[in-house]
């Protein structure tokens, strides 16, 4: 089992950036395809960005490729996003997420965008963004 806590989050104005840490516990990280998602008032969870085991594949939802990054570093047991330009609509709670059952790439690509393919949660930290 792995235990995930989420920092960074805050307000900012539209056009500025944010990185949010996820700090997981064990010593098993490096086998677990890890996520981002966000939950906006009202909204369902929705995909943000993955990344693979080993840190070499990536995935994002549309909405925020080519501003967001995610990366992760194996040996501090921690993923990162770094969220730039970010925009009014990028305004929600932020969720780190781990999961054991994937398969490596290219099928990663498959399941890397449902919820249900994570067993592990954080918290949440939340991200505002004003206008």
């Amino acid at each position: 089992q792995v235990q995930l806590v989420e920092s960074g989050g805050g307000l900012v104005q539209a056009g500025e950036s944010l990185r949010l840490s996820c700090a997981a516990s064990g010593r098993t990280f490096s086998s677990y395809t890890m996520g981002w998602f966000r939950q906006a008032p009202g909204k369902e969870r929705e995909f943000v960005a993955a990344i693979s085991r080993s840190g070499a594949s990536t995935y994002y939802a549309d909405s925020v490729k080519g501003r967001f990054t995610i990366s992760r570093d194996n040996a501090k047991n921690t993923v990162y996003l770094q969220m730039n330009s970010l925009k009014p609509g990028d305004t929600a709670i932020y969720y780190c997420a781990a999961a054991p059952a994937l398969p490596p790439p290219p099928a990663l690509q498959f399941g890397v965008r449902e919820t249900r393919s994570y067993d592990y949660w954080g918290q949440g930290t939340q991200v505002t963004v004003s206008s």
